[in-house]
């Protein structure tokens, strides 16, 4: 029996910041600085499926009985709470002081440890138990002490549960706090199990590289692998580990990416031989019998590594500020940018890019604000851009916030430039869209270019929908029938990808055009749905069913009907009969132009193709002016056949994106 060296309260006061999570990890820890490659976490149930008992085994080298006073009686220059988020230096030893065999009080009443070791003494393999409940924690009683054959390691098993434990919490946490870890030491087959399964940190990794380096003049050979993590680790920064031929880690450091406020999470790993005799203490190559830190493999190794960072950095950082500025807009810290109006459209995305290369010049511009404070910068730098004071916005930024060369370069050339390129892009997404126009009428007017339905029309608005409305996504055209239309449409709005099932006599019907355009500041989803007619077809009865079959199916899906949804149908033609014209007289009193029918969030519109075409003139009368575009030299050259047309179609750059592409299931 022994006593710790320490009062029962004061030892729950100083580990008072312990959470089961916690100490349940100190445990793991404790396997791996005992030698340990393998620690096992049995969580044993009742017969109500609640966990009551939990042991935590290793096959380390065992708690030497010699040092037990030592290893169970914690001394303290003052009682300075112990907190467990502490950053250490190396990896192991990880534990200290011996606090972390103690910390089982905040979870349970009782440990028991059964623990093998080998003694120097007599070189024979030592049995024996060691007891210590949460009244009495400064006592332990060890007992039953024989020799034995079986390997050394150790078993702790904590009974008289007080907490509501959950498996799944435990190996999340096991994840955050481990996967550096196992991953540092992954080459000499450490793992962790819980009840029997290794635990798979692979969905906690969000990028991963491997690399080789050589340094020519020496041979030396650097093997680097790069990780990148989803989340924050929960007790280690991000950094360099270095290891030696033998897979031993013999340093680390932090990396000078850490803690830049960007949620990227990494670790650089490196082994080379260059590390079997090295000094990391040392920078000084000649007063040091080994290779040191001034060494030029050294140099050429971090340079080459800080370079891979960087580019890890920018990329990730990309796509980041792509999430910020839809955070953004979620928010409500956008201006207000007309959806159907192309410049306003234009003037977002110059927005959109000034906002993505504050990200990734420095993040800390955005993440350190509120969300007021948010509004009121994006607000401000919009006016900005709107202005002739861009160049001062540099100045300004400048002076605020620390920016590299290369960050400062690019910035400097995106506020110098953006407003010509965007009047550039605008001016020339302008002609085009009046060219695409121009080629319509060639397909629906002109009859010696036989142009047909399918191959002729349908494919010139896959490409040119925009007609139908601004900032749509293309979700199926032609072929996709009403369950694959579902699926794609749920992956869009949700990213669900499973296959969509319907009960509809209807389903299996195709429509020509499909598309939907999420108002997010709105909280509205609109949808189009398209159906294209020959130009020799007088529009009638049966195409009107055939638009109110497709609405028929829809209105009877639950997933098309949330009440922030509303659906637009289009029947187009170059004519209709006496049936149509009763029709859209009948719904004059909506006072919608081209109206045929409406009712609740549905409406149908039937459309000659002469009425399209010339609301896009009205609409584009005062651009078309100020242009001055000769329309008849748009064209530049006399199409003999509507596929010509068709052919031409990726040249023009009002072409809009194809049909969303779903995963593979």
């Amino acid at each position: 029996m022994g006593d710790i060296k320490i009062t029962n309260s004061g030892i729950k006061r100083i580990l008072n910041k312990y959470t089961y999570l916690k100490s349940i990890a100190e445990y793991i820890w404790n396997g791996f600085d005992a030698k340990a490659n393998c620690v096992e976490i049995n969580l044993h149930k009742n017969i109500l499926k609640e966990i009551d008992e939990i042991s935590i085994i290793d096959n380390g080298y065992g708690i030497d009985r010699t040092k037990l006073s030592e290893k169970f009686t914690p001394f303290f220059d003052s009682e300075k709470v112990i907190n467990p988020d502490e950053k250490r230096k190396v990896s192991l030893m990880h534990g200290k002081n011996g606090v972390g065999r103690l910390t089982f009080f905040c979870f349970a009443s009782n440990a028991k440890w059964e623990t093998i070791y080998k003694d120097k003494s007599t070189n024979r393999n030592i049995k024996y138990e060691i007891y210590i409940d949460d009244q009495n924690l400064t006592t332990y009683i060890d007992k039953n002490i024989q020799e034995t054959f079986e390997n050394t390691g150790t078993k702790v098993t904590f009974t008289n549960l007080h907490n509501s434990i959950n498996e799944n919490e435990i190996i999340d946490f096991i994840k955050k706090e481990f996967c550096w870890f196992l991953e540092l030491n992954k080459e000499r087959n450490f793992n962790i199990k819980v009840n029997d399964k290794k635990v798979d940190y692979s969905d906690i990794i969000l990028d991963e590289e491997k690399e080789e380096l050589i340094y020519e003049k020496t041979k030396i050979n650097f093997k680097i692998k790069f990780v990148q993590w989803r989340y924050p680790l929960t007790n280690e920064y991000s950094r360099f580990y270095f290891i030696d031929s033998n897979d031993i880690e013999k340093y680390k450091e932090t990396t000078t990416l850490n803690k830049k406020a960007d949620q990227f999470y990494h670790s650089i790993y490196i082994k080379s031989s260059l590390f079997n005799n090295f000094s990391f203490d040392s920078d000084d190559s000649q007063t040091c019998l080994f290779n040191s830190k001034s060494s030029d493999e050294y140099k050429f190794l971090m340079n080459s590594i800080e370079k891979l960072l960087k580019e890890k950095r920018k990329s990730f950082l990309r796509k980041s500020s792509e999430k910020l500025i839809d955070n953004l807009e979620k928010a409500n810290a956008y201006p207000k940018f007309d959806k159907d109006n192309f410049i306003d459209q234009y003037k977002k995305s110059q927005l959109d890019d000034l906002i993505s290369a504050l990200y990734q010049a420095q993040p800390k511009i955005f993440t350190s604000l509120n969300d007021i404070q948010k509004k009121t910068f994006v607000h401000f730098l919009n006016l900005i851009m709107d202005s002739d004071e861009k160049e001062q916005l540099f100045e300004i930024l400048n002076e605020i916030i620390e920016l590299e060369e290369e960050d400062k370069t690019e910035l400097l050339k995106l506020l110098k430039y953006s407003k010509l390129t965007n009047i550039i892009k605008t001016i020339k997404l302008i002609k085009d869209r009046f060219k695409a126009i121009e080629e319509l009428k060639c397909l629906v007017f002109n009859k010696d270019l036989n142009a047909n339905e399918i191959p002729h029309l349908q494919a010139f608005i896959e490409s040119h929908y925009w007609i139908f409305g601004e900032q749509y996504h293309l979700v199926t055209a032609a072929e996709p029938n009403f369950e694959e239309a579902l699926r794609r449409y749920c992956y869009i709005l949700t990213g669900e990808t499973e296959k969509k099932k319907i009960e509809h006599e209807n389903k299996y019907k195709q429509m020509d055009i499909f598309a939907v355009r999420q108002d997010i500041q709105n909280d509205i989803i609109n949808n189009i749905v398209v159906e294209l007619k020959h130009p020799n077809i007088k529009l009638g009865t049966k195409q009107f069913y055939q638009v109110q079959e497709y609405m028929d199916v829809i209105l009877k899906q639950h997933q098309f009907n949330a009440p922030n949804m509303f659906w637009e149908f289009y029947l187009v033609g170059n004519d209709y009969d006496n049936y149509i014209s009763g029709l859209l007289k009948n719904a004059q009193p909506h006072g919608e132009r081209s109206l045929a029918y409406k009712v609740d969030n549905y409406k149908i519109y039937i459309k000659k193709w002469s009425e399209i075409i010339a609301e896009f003139e009205i609409k584009h009368k005062f651009l078309n002016e100020k242009l001055e575009l000769e329309r008849k030299k748009l064209i530049d050259k006399n199409y003999i056949s509507a596929d010509e047309i068709i052919d031409n179609i990726s040249n023009n750059t009002a072409v809009q994106p194809k049909e969303i592409v779903m995963p593979s299931y």
